[in-house]
């Protein structure tokens, strides 16, 4: 396994302060406010450390409030709202300087038999056959500010193949979709809190941008502003963070200084894993 991977897994450790509240610490991935993944992984870790290893979370609903700051820790508190016979519900409350930054209600469900239907896998090619976002930074780095370019340039946890290579330093209206190819850089434990915890911070990778894709806009523009407002995420099946997954995103709309993006997670078998949505602000300041 990769130090970067491993420590990011630590990220996604909670310190546990009290009964039902845990302290996150942070990551400054070069922006300075908080990645919204990483609130979202820790508040799901959170909320798993509160119901019982048997029930399996199912779905999150949650709210970015405020921005967080990427040099301060994050305290998570958990409130039991159920437990049942079949569902657990928790809500989760992420605070930074004694104010909240983000909420999440997630839902939980003790694993059981049922029908099953879903979407076809869009037709892509392998894994193998597609470079890395890494490569399109590396060949793009004399666009990224000094002070930062070692953070974008170096090893990275998660693997990001992206199918569509849209030019964010020079972009070019075309359809608001982005596919691409999602896998840990290293192999986990079968642990499924780990594996549940990474999707979950890696469900908001270009995600808000795919809706910038038909106004051929970019936020690498100092003048925009994009930032999540709320986000979604429904698990389906059994799913191994540490193996690909190709995760499928459209924007079916913008208005009102708003996109929205819908997204769908396989695995190498056509299975739908996962799937999410969103809303957030998009803008020229």
């Amino acid at each position: 396994m990769s130090q970067v991977l491993t420590d990011l897994l630590s990220l996604l450790e909670l310190e546990k302060i009290e009964h039902g509240i845990y302290r996150g610490q942070s990551q400054d991935l070069g922006f300075k406010a908080l990645f919204g993944g990483q609130v979202m992984g820790q508040a799901v870790s959170a909320a798993l450390e509160t119901v019982d290893e048997d029930r399996i979370i199912h779905s999150l609903h949650s709210y970015f409030l405020r921005p967080g700051d990427a040099e301060k820790p994050v305290v998570y508190e958990v409130e039991n709202i159920r437990d049942g016979k079949s569902f657990n519900t928790r809500r989760v409350k992420a605070i930074q300087n004694g104010k909240p930054i983000y909420y999440m209600t997630a839902s939980f469900q003790l694993a059981e038999e049922g029908f099953e239907h879903q979407d076809k896998m869009p037709i892509v090619p392998h894994p193998d056959e597609v470079s890395s976002y890494s490569d399109f930074i590396f060949d793009h780095q004399e666009f990224i500010p000094e002070n930062i370019r070692g953070k974008f340039l170096s090893e990275k946890p998660i693997e990001v193949r992206p199918i569509q290579k849209y030019n964010w330093v020079r972009p070019e209206k075309s359809e608001p979709i982005c596919q691409m190819w999602i896998k840990a850089n290293g192999t986990l434990s079968d642990a499924r809190k780990a594996h549940f915890c990474m999707l979950s911070y890696c469900s908001d990778f270009q995600f808000l941008t795919t809706s910038l894709m038909p106004h051929g806009a970019t936020h690498w523009d100092p003048n925009f502003q994009i930032a999540s407002v709320d986000h979604a995420m429904w698990f389906h099946r059994p799913f191994r963070i540490d193996e690909w997954l190709l995760y499928s995103t459209e924007s079916p709309s913008a208005s009102g200084g708003r996109g929205l993006v819908k997204g769908q997670i396989f695995n190498q078998k056509g299975e739908l894993v996962a799937s999410t949505m969103q809303e957030g602000v998009i803008r020229q300041r």
